[in-house]
């Protein structure tokens, strides 16, 4: 699932990169507002794709779950003050 994020991830960054290369490259010559336009489009992508890139998945391991170590899991509960008696 890791691999799947991080193509979408890569596939939308490049979207963004080909959008302002395209807009201030080919489309500006034809029309100044189409390239503003698709540079507003391009500024959105980064944000939305950070989101995709780091969503928590079903079957990922999250920071408080545990390890199956049971002698981490003791000492990462003392130090979260969960120890349990």
């Amino acid at each position: 699932m890791y691999a799947r994020r991080r193509h979408v991830y890569f596939a939308m960054m490049g979207t963004c990169l080909a959008l302002f290369v395209l807009a201030w490259g080919v489309v500006r010559i034809w029309s100044v507002p189409a390239a503003v336009g698709m540079c507003v489009v391009a500024m959105l992508i980064p944000p939305v794709a950070a989101m995709v890139a780091n969503r928590r998945g079903p079957e990922d391991r999250w920071w408080d779950d545990p390890s199956g170590d049971p002698k981490s899991d003791e000492w990462w509960d003392e130090l979260d003050g969960k120890k349990h008696h």
